[in-house]
């Protein structure tokens, strides 16, 4: 009888479990805000992180979420960037103290220029006046966000309004931001268009961006700031850069700070833990493209042997600082990306990355053998990374197995092969 796999999926890896989150270790107190996470794109991994759990109001931040959604819809042709809309009753909830575009009721604008306004200028109006736009209403759009928010697995999130506005059923996590930062950066990369703008004006009202870091660093371009009295400053932050891999040309790390103390001190924290995140960590090949990940023996079938093979490379982030003392953030210097150390003698000197580092994979194998007939998907192993002694990243092998079995003529023939 004949054999087949499936061809929609010969195997597919997957990241579905994280151990130890935080490659670096550094000290939190000496970081200037209440919590904080950095975390790869590529890999999912998170870097370091402090807090990053802890349920807090994002502020404006939540409108990286109205424009995730408004570019999705973009994205599916529900919504055209070039589209004129016609503001509604609903600029009116905003108040005279909230950051806005001073839309009008029946103002016609863009939907460029709400995107651009919601991004640069943080304006409340045209985050309401696009969730209105979307949804149709705006309890209907706060469904939205937290269902977009489910899917993310943003877990320490609830989305109660669009601009971000303080509530007490309104909150989030570093973690969930960066999540979030994650996924405008990978799925609307259109976002850092506007994000990327060191000014917007609309209508005579000039706006400088309230992102700090990017009058000083041109590989930022992104994401969001936010700040409320209750939040206080806040800002996810984002950068692309060289990774010196074929096989991601292009690395991403997203920097999400809560709770600073001033506008320059968020940008300040962030843009060091953005440099401190590249400078020792890198990207690494954990499981190359084709590698064969184990041999399962198949029973009553002619196809003796079932390979698992990787049919993509899997990457990982791996630690490039080897100091048993944790990282003082105040002794990272920004210029020289490298964390400064005093010796016993008063010497400044750095500590330099790592050239080489030592991965290597565990395999656990769910199943020993592989019994026909078989039409289903299977979880058939987990591969376990470990840089030293430290698991770092975790992916399950998971195959869409077809195999029919052997008819019983096939399977005689077979047993007495094997007598012989």
């Amino acid at each position: 009888m004949k054999i087949f796999t499936s061809a929609l999926a010969v195997l597919s890896l997957c990241c579905s479990t994280f151990v130890n989150a935080a490659l670096l270790n550094i000290n939190p107190q000496s970081v200037e805000a209440e919590s904080w996470t950095i975390l790869d794109t590529q890999t999912g991994q998170t870097i370091a992180e402090y807090n990053s759990h802890v349920q807090r109001s994002p502020a404006s931040m939540t409108k990286m979420m109205v424009a995730y959604i408004a570019l999705k819809e973009i994205k599916a042709g529900h919504l055209r960037k070039d589209e004129v809309l016609t503001a509604t009753p609903v600029v009116q909830m905003v108040q005279w103290d909230e950051s806005q575009m001073y839309l009008k009721q029946g103002e016609q604008i863009s939907v460029d220029q709400l995107l651009a306004g919601l991004v640069v200028m943080s304006a409340n109006d045209a985050a309401v006046t696009l969730a209105e736009k979307i949804s149709g209403n705006i309890p209907a759009f706060i469904v939205r966000m937290n269902k977009e928010a489910q899917n993310l697995g943003m877990k320490d999130t609830h989305f109660a309004n669009a601009p971000g506005v303080t509530m007490p059923d309104h909150f989030s996590s570093a973690h969930d931001m960066a999540l979030l930062g994650q996924a405008v950066t990978q799925n609307t990369p259109d976002y850092m268009h506007y994000s990327v703008m060191p000014s917007f004006s609309y209508k005579q009202r000039f706006h400088h961006a309230t992102n700090l870091v990017l009058k000083n660093d041109p590989s930022v371009d992104g994401l969001k700031t936010g700040f409320t009295k209750a939040a206080g400053y806040n800002l996810a932050l984002s950068a692309k850069r060289p990774s010196g891999l074929v096989e991601s040309p292009d690395r991403r790390l997203v920097v999400v700070v809560m709770g600073a103390k001033n506008a320059f001190k968020r940008a300040e924290i962030a843009h060091k833990l953005l440099n401190l995140g590249y400078s020792y960590t890198r990207d690494e090949v954990a499981i190359k493209d084709k590698q064969l990940i184990a041999e399962l023996p198949v029973v009553k079938s002619t196809l003796k042997i079932f390979k698992v093979e990787a049919k993509k490379p899997q990457l990982v982030t791996t630690s490039l600082y080897n100091n048993p003392a944790p990282i003082d953030l105040m002794t990272f210097d920004n210029l020289s990306s490298r964390v400064m150390q005093t010796n016993p003698n008063g010497i400044l000197s750095t500590i330099e990355p790592l050239q080489t580092t030592e991965t290597k994979l565990n395999v656990e194998l769910n199943e020993t053998s592989l019994t026909a007939p078989l039409a289903q998907i299977m979880h058939l192993a987990k591969v376990n990374v470990y840089q030293g002694d430290q698991l770092i990243q975790t992916f399950d092998i998971e195959d869409d197995v077809q195999i029919e079995q052997a008819s019983w003529i096939e399977r005689l023939i077979n047993w007495l092969q094997s007598l012989f």
